[in-house]
């Protein structure tokens, strides 16, 4: 008896022993994962449907919890911008000055453009690693050009009023196909006050990419070492 007393409790304590396996619902909560989840929400519910409270319950977690891995909703704000503004350069190296600076700012703005609320938010935060990274990049890419160091100041803020300016107006920008169509047709009763924009058909124009392309390459014309 004494011995059937003895294997019981030796594996008792074995059991004892070993980790809980309890099991989990949600991966372990990380900073990495609170970004994410805190873009998705942005992407939902814009800026103002950030809070600290629908984070954690996205996550699945308290509040109290987040603050292991964040700041504040200051802080998430940050994070989640900067990580959508990530670049990770062309799968070739472009040919030209241009074609770099080109590609650079595409991106930028489709970054943007898939993430809309970053284009209102940028201008209130302060610049994370990957926006600098853009702005490093785009002022060597200058330099190496040619484009004078007292110009490059002056360069690197046109190109972000630009992709800034381009990135909102067509974030926001949100006509039917009807609309524009009336619209264009107002024009057309009032063409003796607007003919040349009626002329031109501007409201029925929605190459966005086009224009801002083309855009991008009349500015660049601009910034071409003399």
């Amino acid at each position: 008896m004494a011995a059937k007393r003895s294997g019981r409790s030796k594996r008792g304590i074995n059991e004892r022993l070993q980790p809980l396996q309890e099991p989990r619902s949600e991966p372990p909560l990380s900073r990495e994962r609170i970004v994410a989840t805190a873009v998705e929400l942005l992407d939902a519910q814009g800026v103002d449907g950030l809070t600290m409270r629908r984070l954690a319950d996205r996550l699945g977690s308290g509040v109290m919890s987040l603050y292991w891995h964040v700041d504040n909703k200051e802080d998430v704000f940050d994070l989640a911008l900067d990580s959508v503004l990530e670049y990770r350069g062309p799968s070739q190296i472009a040919q030209d000055w241009r074609g770099e600076v080109v590609h650079v700012l595409e991106d930028w703005r489709a970054s943007m453009l898939r993430h809309p609320w970053s284009a209102t938010l940028l201008p209130r935060r302060a610049l994370g690693p990957n926006i600098l990274g853009r702005l490093e990049l785009l002022s060597k890419t200058l330099s190496r050009a040619g484009v004078a160091d007292a110009d490059v100041n002056v360069a690197i803020w046109s190109l972000w009023n630009y992709v800034m300016g381009a990135t909102i107006t067509r974030a926001s920008f949100d006509l039917s196909d009807d609309d524009r169509a009336a619209a264009q047709q107002r024009l057309t009763r009032l063409s003796e006050r607007y003919p040349t924009i009626e002329r031109s058909r501007l409201l029925l124009d929605n190459d966005w990419d086009g224009a801002f392309r083309n855009g991008l390459g009349f500015l660049l014309d601009g910034l071409s070492p003399k």
